[in-house]
């Protein structure tokens, strides 16, 4: 079985690929912007006076994207670009045809991109079309700043040294940006760059780009870049050194155990060394994490853990090349799993590009011992290589091994665990064509058969059209202690179709249907799980949307499980269940100041019935902040395992307040009835300098009913990025 799924998806994928792999990239032949240097000093100040930006040719003419994309812009935006020695210069004007206040959520990094005027540009450094970086500015001065990969995907947990201003006028905003070549990464002797501007006009509702890109693509698409060329091969740079040092400072209290409230000093240490213009060294020694904000929670009524992203700095930059090998739910490496019980000690990684086609990952931490777990050594070497046109090759190693009290007599743990594999990521050269392939093996002291994964996926996409199909077995002994794998022993086949038609309404922008089959199986094709789901979606030209989703599901229990999650009586192994439900969502316009989205699924759960209605509120206050609710509430009933009704209720108010771009507060109250807990966490951020902060950071959980304390903490913590 696992060679000849091997086989097969090897020989579709390639054979599929070699029908598009020579799509002509018009965009990069058509779409130039020439740059050249200049030796005037450029103060950013947001005022475009200086000679540079006089002379220097203007990106202009951009195409509407959303909510159509025929014809030019309505809101017209120039952008022009310079450099000197040290930086990249960029120039904006966005010019305003519509009067009154420009829509932002507020002057909070990174902000969420279809709640703010705002301007992004897109610049494919190494010229692969997969891979690059992406700096923005709202219209109120908030920045945004992120990795690309995958072909556009933009990871904004990435922060680096840059500067930005903005001025408004009554007509126009206009936003000048500088930002240092030791900040991103790239090629030496490059005379060419992908590029691609982006501009969001919400007053007018306007999404448009500076090169033609189908609205079905996102602009930060970097299929459908133009050229930015240089006057002269970029210069090689000497290696350059960062340091990021922090000293922090922890009060814990157990008041529910009663014990003392426990003092706590730490320092550490983290450098990036850039060993060439594309390729990085990151350092850490003793790393902090407590500035990291809290997971939202969740009511969890499923059978499987629940995924929550990477938020750690240290292992943000070029995360794509290890976060992104398998796929949603069969991940060979989580990095959550490194330094959440046991304190990371060290750690060195080296990522970025080697000559035109490879890029290579390497990483290694260590993590001291514990009362409840061993001390370990991760490691993961990953190497890519770009084939065809825009899809690229990855083989990878991870590693886990015990290092610190281990003895094999005194523990069932095995000493190593190792997963080793090859991915294939497809990508057409319009990008109308993607899909993956990947072939995972674990390897173990304790490893029995089939420790080896196979997946396949395939997708078509138009405006109108998109099609896809997916394959993926899980044997029953792969095992990947440092990925995220929600389940074992399987077959699962997911074919889906959807539609959307365009009517040329002047209120509606587009509708459609989208219809899936998921099915599980055992080894045997024996059927364990499946949803047949219809779904129906009208958007509106004011970006609101309705959705309607009708759902036909079955469950043959492989282990006992309880439906509540909440210590109930278990359904038996081996029962099957079959029900129906549908789910009605709403979400409002997010121009508006008070917004919102709201949900409600009905019908069958198992063999009783379940009511769900989830809710997320915003009312901003611009530019300083907002007020949001989350809210969502479960009635399950009938169930034969459970003497009455069971309702489970969540609410997590959250304060976001912005009052400089450079100065954040934020309050979040979660109030989770499942797991019988309130949190509370308040979180203080004074960024004083680029990407140095100043973090003090109170967490409290109690019990509802009388909130009376279980556990509480507060953090402080200063790091400062020496440059």
């Amino acid at each position: 079985m696992k060679v000849s799924a091997f086989t097969f998806s090897i020989v579709f994928l390639f054979n599929c690929h070699l029908l598009f792999a020579q799509t002509d990239q018009i965009n990069r032949e058509k779409y130039k912007l020439f740059i050249y240097e200049t030796q005037a000093t450029i103060e950013v100040d947001g005022i475009l006076d200086e000679e540079p930006w006089l002379n220097a040719q203007r990106a202009s003419d951009f195409f509407r994207v959303l909510p159509i994309d025929t014809g030019f812009a309505v809101s017209k935006t120039e952008v022009m670009m310079t450099y000197d020695e040290t930086h990249l210069y960029m120039g904006i004007i966005c010019y305003d045809v519509t009067p009154g206040r420009r829509p932002v959520e507020s002057l909070r990094r990174d902000f969420t991109f279809g709640k703010n005027d705002n301007f992004l540009s897109f610049i494919d450094t190494y010229n692969d079309q997969t891979n690059g970086f992406s700096f923005g500015i709202s219209a109120a001065g908030a920045q945004w700043d992120g990795t690309q990969s995958s072909g556009g995907t933009v990871g904004l947990d990435w922060d680096t040294k840059w500067k930005s201003e903005v001025k408004n006028y009554p007509d126009k905003w206009v936003a000048e940006f500088a930002i240092p070549f030791r900040s991103i990464r790239y090629r030496e002797g490059d005379t060419e760059w992908g590029i691609s501007f982006s501009r969001l006009d919400l007053k007018n509702n306007e999404k448009s780009s500076w090169t033609p890109i189908p609205r079905q693509f996102p602009t930060a698409s970097l299929a459908y870049t133009g050229t930015l060329v240089w006057d002269k091969p970029l210069g090689k740079a000497g290696t350059r050194f960062g340091l990021i040092p922090y000293i922090s400072g922890r009060v814990l209290q157990d008041v529910e155990t009663g014990e003392p409230a426990n003092t706590k000093g730490d320092a550490g240490l983290d450098a990036k060394i850039s060993l060439s213009t594309s390729m990085n060294l990151d350092l850490t020694v003793n790393p902090d994490f407590s500035q990291v904000e809290v997971d939202r929670q969740v009511t969890n009524l499923s059978r499987f853990e629940l995924f929550f992203p990477e938020k750690r700095q240290f292992f943000l930059e070029n995360s794509d090349i290890f976060a992104s090998l398998g796929t949603y739910g069969l991940r060979p490496f989580f990095s959550r799993r490194i330094g959440l019980q046991n304190k990371v000690r060290a750690g060195a990684r080296v990522s970025g590009k080697l000559g035109e086609k490879w890029r290579i990952g390497l990483m290694n931490m260590q993590t001291g011992s514990s009362d409840i777990e061993f001390g370990a050594n991760y490691s993961v070497a990953t190497v890519q290589k770009q084939v065809f046109s825009r899809s690229n090759l990855n083989l990878f190693v991870v590693n886990k091994e015990l290092t610190t009290n281990y003895n094999e007599q005194d523990t069932i743990l095995a000493k190593y665990n190792r997963v080793a594999g090859i991915d294939f990521n497809l990508a057409s050269a319009d990008n109308q064509w993607t899909g993956k392939m990947f072939y995972h093996q674990s390897f173990s002291p304790q490893a029995i058969d089939k420790h080896f994964t196979t997946f396949g996926e395939l997708n078509y996409k138009t405006q109108q059209f998109n099609l896809s199909g997916r394959y993926t077995y899980v044997g029953d002994g792969y095992d990947a202690e440092v990925g995220y794998v929600i389940r074992k022993n399987y077959h699962r086949i997911n074919p889906e179709i959807g539609y959307k038609f365009y009517p040329g309404s002047n209120r509606i922008a587009n509708h459609g249907f989208n219809f899936s089959v998921n099915n599980f199986y055992k080894p045997d094709f024996t059927l364990t799980d499946r949803a047949l789901q219809l779904k129906y979606a009208i958007v509106w030209l004011n970006r609101s949307e309705l959705s309607l989703e009708l759902t036909d599901g079955f469950v043959r229990l492989l282990t006992p499980f309880d439906p509540t999650n909440n210590g109930g009586e278990k359904l038996d192994t081996g029962s099957t269940y079959n029900w129906k439900e549908f789910t009605l969502t709403y979400t409002s316009d997010a121009r508006q100041l008070f917004n919102y989205i709201v949900s409600v699924r009905s019908g069958g759960y198992f063999d009783g019935n379940r009511f769900s209605l989830n809710g997320e509120t915003n009312y901003r206050v611009q530019p300083f902040g907002s007020l949001a609710l989350v809210s969502s509430f479960h009635r399950i009933t009938n169930l034969s395992t459970q003497l009455s009704d069971t309702e489970f209720f969540l609410i997590g108010p959250k304060l976001d307040i912005t009052f400089t771009n450079k100065i954040f507060f934020t309050t979040f109250v979660q109030y989770n009835d499942q797991i019988d807990n309130l949190n509370l966490n308040m979180r203080f951020q004074w960024r004083f300098a680029p990407v140095s902060d100043l973090f003090i950071v109170y967490t409290d959980n109690s019990f509802p009913e009388n909130f009376q304390t279980k556990n509480r903490a507060l953090v402080l913590k200063l790091s400062y990025w020496f440059n």
